[in-house]
């Protein structure tokens, strides 16, 4: 009998996948067990904080080793939570029969667990580095508690309130804001803010009561946790539901047994929405009124082919969701909605700050601080859901606002609406350099400076790279870059090793006026520069530059591809492809250029046609396109923009109320303002081969209408 013993994972792809290996007396084996399973590989990846068993692969997916084989039962009561408390019965040395080899992929979430409760019910505590802490419950939801459920196995969150006999944490205590979409597989794959928020008592601490395992369902490949392909949870493995005659009834009980609201819809789902593995259910007949899907009529087969065309999809009303698109952070953008299974846009008539506060709040972003309109974030594609949308701002999701009605409108994608949000945050260094300078982050729709106060120098490398100004940096003193004047937003900036931005940072709270005096602002000197377009820091597959211009932020689009500079053709082109090039080079937001060829044609290949980049990508390399290499059009067609601001002055002479310009400043899109005729128009110089160079006068393709607004 081996009880104590040590395990490991071995040939794995990840350090959460592999072929199981034993320490028995004092030497590794290979675990050759015929009796390993789901139960056994759910102990080992939690002791290892790698998640839960997603599977344990038949075969030798892991290899076989090379060294001793431990033949051996092993034995895990559902109740041990340490893998060296489940004793294994050790049978000697031998060879392990081909597919006998234990094996496990597990989740590989890391740094989430409940605890003083059950296996899925608990106190919610974090991991920082090496550090167990509890959460703050200040921005804790039911989207976060769904993830963590669902990372931990443990179905779905039922609640976050309550829970006081789950304890007070008398440890750390952890301010991070998680801001999940709840389709994430693990807690640290969401949106995360610390930097800023409040900290809480022991009492105000995160807990959620999970469904748990039991005859639990899930939605899988949908847009959110309530909408998606139907799968059961039984004898501890994730089954699927098959049904040649699935309904609205049958989706009504799934709906209600996630507590997603009520079905909207029914459907078979496509072909690469469908599941592989074993079936647990087949031919289910629900009443509608059923509390469980088990409950209904149904045939549980253990042996029905997989891979077959009858799996199932629901949609309930509980899937409707919200989100901002085309805006570099999850706070600003296009207003989209999901529904009845697809996102459209919200038409912009009647568009103001009472609706977008909504919107802002719906997302937890704070509170409005524009509301912009004609496609300011760019324009769409597909359906448009909402119109005449008029909230009086007290409501708690868009969709309760009054509206013409799903799908009920007179508008085209020009006018879809969108929102600057409070909580929307930026960075910039300010001085002359792009990589040094004073250290200003935008908050609550203006910039301001961040307190030098117990910042350490790492804080300065996270930065610096946040900012693609290379991995090192130096905390300057003594005024290197000139005084601010506007808010001293944060002091006591805390970063550590494992921070990956200084978002996730802690701080104090936001202040208007956090130093002392302008001496103690913060300082930054980056050890590298951003490269020029023509000395490209990116891989041969992934160069790019602009030719034509007069500063290496405008002109024809280049990338390089088979060992040569080539052209990118403009069918499709539009502001969403152009936004990726100039964030790729770091050159601030795209402006359009009309006319074509406007910085001259390209004389060599042309490698790309019809982008559809959706314009949050970080390379062009990720954005769909024709397959490289097949293009059909010619050099008059070579995409190029421009990558300066526009600036606008009124008659009097006098600058309008506007931040412009590359940074530092932030970014035109994000601080849009409301321009109104009569007004003079200035762009800056254009090329000497750009059409109508030396006029100050628009082209007709950047003329607003007399008498319309026009943002910039």
């Amino acid at each position: 009998m081996c009880v104590g013993a040590e395990y490991r994972l071995a040939n794995g792809s990840t350090r959460c996948s592999g072929r199981v290996e034993l320490r028995h007396g004092g030497t590794w084996g290979t675990l050759c067990d015929s009796h390993w399973d789901l139960q056994g590989a759910h102990t080992l990846c939690q002791q290892d904080n790698c998640g839960f068993a997603l599977s344990i692969p038949a075969g030798q997916l892991f290899g076989t080793g090379d060294g001793y084989v431990w033949k051996g039962t092993f034995g895990c009561e559902r109740n041990e939570s340490r893998l060296r408390d489940c004793p294994v019965t050790a049978l000697g040395t031998t060879e392990c029969p081909p597919g006998r080899e234990a094996s496990v992929v597990c989740s590989g979430c890391l740094g989430g667990r409940l605890v003083n409760g059950t296996e899925c019910s608990g106190r919610v505590e974090i991991q920082h580095g090496v550090t167990w802490g509890s959460l703050c419950a200040s921005h804790w939801d039911l989207q976060d508690a769904n993830v963590l459920c669902h990372q931990l196995n443990c179905g779905y969150a039922e609640s976050i309130q309550g829970g006081a006999h789950f304890g007070e944490g008398n440890g750390t205590i952890w301010s991070d804001a998680f801001h999940c979409e709840g389709t994430e597989s693990c807690l640290w794959n969401c949106s995360r803010m610390a930097l800023g928020n409040p900290g809480c008592s022991p009492r105000d601490t995160a807990r959620v009561i999970c469904s748990g395992h039991f005859e639990a369902l899930r939605l899988l490949y949908g847009e959110s946790r309530c909408n998606g392909t139907v799968e059961i949870f039984l004898h501890g493995v994730w089954s699927r539901v098959l049904d040649d005659q699935w309904d609205i009834n049958d989706a009504s009980v799934v709906c209600r047994q996630l507590q997603c609201g009520v079905a909207e819809k029914a459907y078979n789902p496509s072909k690469s929405e469908r599941g592989r593995g074993p079936v647990g259910l087949r031919r289910v007949q629900c009443a509608g009124n059923e509390t469980h899907l088990t409950l209904c009529d149904n045939s549980v087969s253990e042996t029905a082919q997989a891979g077959i065309a009858e799996d199932l999809g629901s949609i309930p009303a509980g899937s409707r969701r919200i989100r901002l698109v085309n805006g570099t952070g999850r706070c600003a953008g296009r207003v989209e909605i999901y529904y009845n299974g697809s996102w459209g846009t919200v038409c912009d008539d009647f568009w103001d700050l009472s609706d977008s506060n909504v919107v802002c709040k719906q997302l937890g972003c704070g509170h409005a601080i524009n509301a912009t309109i004609s496609a300011h974030y760019g324009e769409a594609s597909g359906q448009i859901w909402l119109d005449d949308v008029n909230c009086s701002g007290n409501e708690s999701e868009l969709w309760e606002c009054p509206s013409r009605g799903w799908g009920q409108h007179n508008c085209r994608h020009k006018e879809d609406a969108g929102v600057l949000c409070s909580e929307f945050t930026d960075l910039r260094l300010v001085s002359n350099s792009d990589c040094a300078g004073r250290l200003e982050v935008f908050y609550n729709g203006t910039w301001g400076s961040v307190c030098s106060n117990g910042m350490v120098e790492v804080t300065a490398a996270i930065v610096c790279k946040q900012l693609n100004c290379g991995d090192r940096g130096q905390l300057a003193r003594d005024f290197a870059y000139g005084e601010g004047s506007g808010p001293t937003w944060l002091d006591h900036v805390s970063c550590k090793e494992q921070h990956s931005s200084i978002w996730q940072c802690p701080s104090d709270l936001w202040k208007q006026q956090s130093c002392d005096n302008r001496a103690e602002e913060t300082h930054i000197s980056c050890s590298a520069v951003p490269v020029t377009c023509e000395v490209s820091a990116f891989p041969d597959q992934e160069k790019l530059r602009v030719v034509g211009g007069e500063d290496g932020c405008s002109g024809r689009v280049e990338v390089w591809y088979r060992g040569s500079w080539g052209t990118v053709c403009d069918d499709s082109w539009d502001m969403a492809d152009a936004k990726v090039v100039c964030k790729q080079l770091g050159c601030g937001s795209a402006v359009p250029v009309p006319g074509e060829a406007a910085f001259g044609e390209g004389t060599g290949p042309i490698w790309v046609e019809t982008l559809n980049c959706r314009g949050t990508e970080s390379s062009l390399w990720d954005c769909p396109a024709k397959p490289w290499g097949e293009s059909n059009c010619d050099h008059k067609e070579d995409e190029m923009f421009l990558l300066h601001a526009i600036i606008f002055w009124k008659e009097d002479g006098s600058n309008c109320p506007t931040h412009l310009g590359h940074r530092p400043g932030p970014p035109i899109s994000r601080t849009p303002t409301l321009v109104p005729f009569p007004l003079q128009v200035k762009h800056p110089p254009l090329p000497s081969n750009f059409p109508g160079a030396g006029s100050q006068r628009m082209s007709s393709k950047l003329q607003p209408k007399r008498g319309a607004p026009f943002h910039v």
